[in-house]
């Protein structure tokens, strides 16, 4: 048969292009390309600058030993080990939850693992240690962030029996609850949850709906839930383990309304049968946290003895007299609030941790995957390379540096409280735990997307970190809600130093007693890395937000506004002065530790991190730009050495994630083989 002449002409091409190839290159066309094979970052990146120890030393803070030591006993069990695989005979072992397992199964997977560390003895004398040091404290609080490393789920079920439920009984209560609740509660003889949020009220504390009625007769109080949205929602370890709970209720004594006190109320038997009255359900499965039994509580006028109030702030006496230690309402409400201060103490410290995990994969990845060549013949490019790359995960490598500064900082002042203290902590507390975890979620957005297809695995962890740790913005504190309140006791000592003519004091806040810092027309790249410029620019922003928050506020007022409504009328503001003040606040926090380290290579790169974060704050928030902080060209020559900045890190990166501590167990096997992780002969699925 002969050949269509479009079949000829095709043929005819085809022998006109080989016939112009030379032979050597022809055969070399006809050899098959050699394979990717992985090459460890380790292989080709220079060896690190400075002591890793040194800067671990800088992010941990405090108890790396105790951590080392927490991690080694989790990798240990082949109860957190659930993944063996990669090359050499005994393989490379990863700790990591079965995220495959229901919510039940997930459930269960928590509660033997509580009872493994219970074991090894990890909680001894969380409760019941009578010294009560700052060290001590510090040293549970390092465990905790090791736990929070290895599952969100895990820490949170830990940390709601402890430093909520069990925090409430210590700070709270007084020597009778202490010998009846806290031995039993550190061993695990009976599990505690904290049911302060309602199904109509989280944030609003004031307004829960649950109430406690004083019974004078019996010397009881009576406990109901009066509807639906009074309901108990979200109490984690409710609705499977838990046998007693700390009950958030309006106290009414004769009538009158004293305001929210807590209560100890059992809700499970010895043998987990719900107790009479009351009803608890799961509230269902979640986008993450399955780990947790989040349950919803009704109480339908259960009694518990006048004993069960918690009452080292206020009591009721048997014949129903009401007294109390702090006598503004005020006051004391916020004294019934202070176990949530710890929780987002560790909340906001553990954001930090995951957001290294998520960089330390990410970068690792970055180190090893190559993509595309610039020139026809040459090799792919490693991701870490391209410019744009650095843009993507060193901003985010520099600030869970500094942000671990923050961090070590409230858990200092939170360990050496003291009633003066008070509000500032909850102040630091609020600006960084809402900060910190929205970085967090940022950060694993951006590391998800900077690993490709591999980001979505869950074995690879920073996909399915953004399901686990999405709530840390609304728990403990709507993060919001939080920055408001920032903003609100801003506004508080401004007002208070101008009325008693006083200066500013606190809060890191004594800037505003100075002259108002001067910014240059033209900024230099010296410039720009100048430790004092990057504090006079974060001030001047936060002095003339604070002014503009005051003066808004006081228009409103004066048009006749409450004093609420115009705070609330002012809310632009208030956004962009809380997070000026939380940026400054960590730049500065920062700046102290660096003073700390010895001139050298080590301090070189602190300040390359610190420079990147100043440059990336200014990148990214319009407000100096709209308040007229800095001008446009100044805005772009900042922009600029972003990128410069970046490229100055890039021989860094290696090894300042594997100065964060974190044993190769816990990363993920994208941050080191990913292709024998996923060899048809691993058998992973």
């Amino acid at each position: 048969m002969s050949s269509s002449p479009a079949a000829s002409r095709r043929a005819a091409a085809i022998a006109r292009h080989l016939a112009g190839i030379p032979a050597a290159k022809f055969a070399s066309l006809l050899e098959p390309f050699s394979c990717l094979g992985y090459v460890p970052p380790e292989s080709n990146e220079q060896p690190p600058a400075f002591a890793l120890g040194d800067l671990r030393r800088l992010l941990d803070g405090h108890d790396l030993g105790v951590r080392d030591w927490m991690f080694r006993v989790m990798e240990q069990s082949t109860l957190f080990c659930s993944r063996h695989g990669g090359p050499g005979p005994a393989g490379r072992v990863f700790a990591s939850p079965d995220f495959n397992k229901d919510k039940e199964g997930q459930r269960e997977a928590t509660m033997r693992r509580i009872g493994y560390l219970a074991r090894r003895g990890v909680f001894r004398g969380w409760l019941t240690d009578t010294e009560g040091d700052a060290e001590a404290e510090l040293r549970r609080i390092a465990l905790l962030d090791c736990i929070g490393v290895y599952d969100h789920s895990l820490a949170i079920k830990i940390g709601v029996h402890f430093f909520l439920w069990g925090s409430a009984i210590k700070f709270l209560g007084t020597k009778r609850h202490h010998d009846k609740w806290l031995s039993d509660t550190e061993n695990y003889v009976i599990k505690g949850c904290f049911s302060m949020t309602e199904l109509g009220h989280g944030s609003n504390v004031r307004g829960i709906e649950t109430v406690a009625t004083y019974d004078i007769k019996t010397r009881e109080f009576v406990i109901y839930t009066p509807c639906e949205s009074a309901q108990k929602y979200w109490i984690g370890g409710a609705a499977n383990h838990a046998t007693h709970t700390i009950v958030f209720a309006q106290l009414h004594i004769n009538g009158r309304n004293e305001g929210v006190h807590a209560f100890v109320a059992q809700i499970r038997d010895e043998h987990e049968n719900v107790m009479p009255n009351i009803q608890i359900a799961d509230c269902g499965h979640k986008i993450g946290l399955n780990g947790v039994d989040n349950g919803r509580i009704w109480f339908n006028n259960i009694r518990v003895p006048r004993e069960n109030l918690l009452n080292l702030v206020a009591d009721v006496l048997p014949d129903g007299q009401y007294v109390s230690t702090i006598d503004d309402p005020d006051q004391r409400f916020a004294a019934f609030l202070s176990p949530l201060t710890l929780g987002r103490v560790n909340i906001a410290v553990n954001a930090v941790y995951i957001s290294k995990v998520g960089v330390a994969i990410a970068v690792r990845y970055a180190l090893s995957r190559r993509a595309f060549s610039v020139t026809p013949d040459g090799p792919e490019m490693l991701l870490l390379d391209y410019p744009s790359h650095q843009r993507r995960l060193l901003p985010l490598l520099a600030k869970a540096c500094l942000m671990s500064s923050a961090g070590n900082f409230m858990k200092r002042m939170y360990v050496k409280r003291t009633p003066e203290l008070n509000k500032s902590i909850h102040i630091y507390s609020s600006a960084l735990k809402a900060t910190l975890t929205w970085q967090n979620m940022t950060t694993l957005q951006e590391c998800r997307e900077a690993c490709g297809g591999q980001g979505l695995k869950t074995e690879n962890r920073i996909g399915i970190f953004k399901a686990e740790f999405d709530v840390q913005s609304t728990f403990e504190g709507d993060n919001n809600v939080l920055m408001q309140q920032v903003s609100k006791a801003l506004y508080a000592e401004f007002l208070t130093a101008k009325r008693k003519n006083q200066p500013f004091k606190g809060l890191g806040l004594e800037h505003l007693n100075g002259p108002c810092p001067v910014i240059p027309d033209y900024l230099t790249s010296g410039t720009l890395r100048s430790s004092s410029f990057q504090m006079d620019l974060l001030c001047l922003r936060e002095r003339d937000l604070l002014k503009r928050f005051t003066t808004e506020v006081s228009n409103y007022l004066a048009q006749g506004e409450s004093r609420e409504k115009a705070l609330m009328l002012s809310y632009q503001l208030a956004e962009d002065l809380a997070r000026a003040f939380t940026e400054r606040t960590i730049l500065q926090i920062f700046l102290e530790d660096e003073k700390n380290i010895p001139t050298g290579s080590l301090k070189d790169i602190l300040g390359l991190l610190r420079s990147l974060y100043v440059m990336v704050c200014i990148d990214e928030s319009a407000s100096f730009l709209r308040y007229g902080c800095l001008s446009r060209e100044n805005v772009a020559a900042a922009r600029k050495e972003v990128m410069t900045l970046c490229s100055e890190l890039r021989p860094h990166a290696l090894a300042i994630v594997s100065s964060f501590g974190i044993p190769d167990a816990f990363l993920s096997p994208l941050a080191f083989d990913w292709i024998e992780a996923n060899a048809r002969s691993s058998g992973n699925e």
